[in-house]
């Protein structure tokens, strides 16, 4: 099974390969996207090539910047925190996610090229890699909104009208980092129902004018259940490295450079700075 001619991002000379997918439960997740920031830096100027990052977060709920403006936001939060759940405001548009130890991220950073890379092509290039790593099952799966699932958007990926996947897209400095998180196993639906318990609370019936999603468990699933077989983040992460060897000439395996760690940490300093100024705000 050949990628399509739209997916020719999947396609280059080398890859070079971070995981931190094994970091465990002390890595958080405010690292990962001050480190694809970094990323979308380096691959922009062309200091680094395409680059993947694999990454795995235990028990955070990822907000979006318009969950910050809930009415009742506080309350929301001590929920979650109640459940056992570290929370963090990342720096880009969305929804609340569930990320956990079942839960499996992958970013994609690529140079944004002189005529631009399309939207949309971004997107179909980790829709079709997604596709190739499941191989037969891969042409099960839907791309389009997913109503009634967390953090809702056109390429939501589904099978059976059941959302496992989330795809979300940042430009910065030149790099596209094409970001996506996948339920490989555990239960959608426990996942998405504390989404929707987080909303109520945070909500209370409160008119707004921005439209919260409505929240139905039923439309969630987790990878695993949608294909009724064992699967893993490491079983995945080995169908991803097998995909990227099929569509390059090397992986690099590698690490962030010593001018990339430079850069990270100014970047984490202003995630760091975001989470307080909402956090405090909330408890003020």
């Amino acid at each position: 099974m050949n990628l399509s001619s739209k997916a020719s991002l999947i396609k280059q000379p080398e890859w070079r390969i971070i995981d931190q997918s094994s970091l465990g439960p002390q890595f958080d997740a405010k690292h990962s996207f001050a480190i694809d920031d970094t990323l979308c830096a380096s691959v922009g100027k062309h200091e680094s090539q395409a680059t993947v990052r694999t990454w795995v977060h235990h028990n955070t709920i990822v907000l979006g910047i318009q969950d910050t403006k809930l009415p009742y936001l506080e309350d929301g939060l001590q929920f979650l925190k109640s459940m056992g759940y570290h929370v963090i405001v990342r720096n880009s548009g969305g929804l609340a996610v569930v990320l956990d130890k079942d839960v499996l991220n992958i970013s994609l950073i690529f140079p944004d090229q002189e005529k631009g890379i399309d939207i949309n092509r971004g997107y179909d290039a980790m829709l079709d890699l997604i596709r190739y790593m499941l191989g037969d099952n891969g042409k099960k799966i839907e791309a389009r909104e997913i109503v009634g699932s967390y953090c809702p958007g056109s390429y939501d990926l589904s099978i059976n009208g059941k959302k496992f996947a989330g795809i979300s897209q940042r430009r910065l400095r030149g790099g596209i980092a094409v970001q996506i998180y996948l339920c490989v196993s555990g239960s959608g639906g426990e996942r998405a129902d504390l989404i929707r318990q987080f909303y109520e609370l945070s909500l209370k019936n409160e008119q707004t004018k921005f439209i919260y999603p409505k929240i139905n468990p039923d439309t969630m699933a987790s990878l695993s259940d949608l294909l009724q077989i064992d699967l893993t983040v490491e079983k995945l992460l080995f169908e991803l490295l097998t995909a990227l060897k099929d569509h390059s000439h090397k992986l690099l395996p590698s690490s962030l450079t010593v001018e990339e760690q430079l850069l990270f940490q100014q970047n984490l300093v202003r995630m760091i700075d975001r989470n307080e100024k909402v956090f405090s705000k909330n408890r003020d």
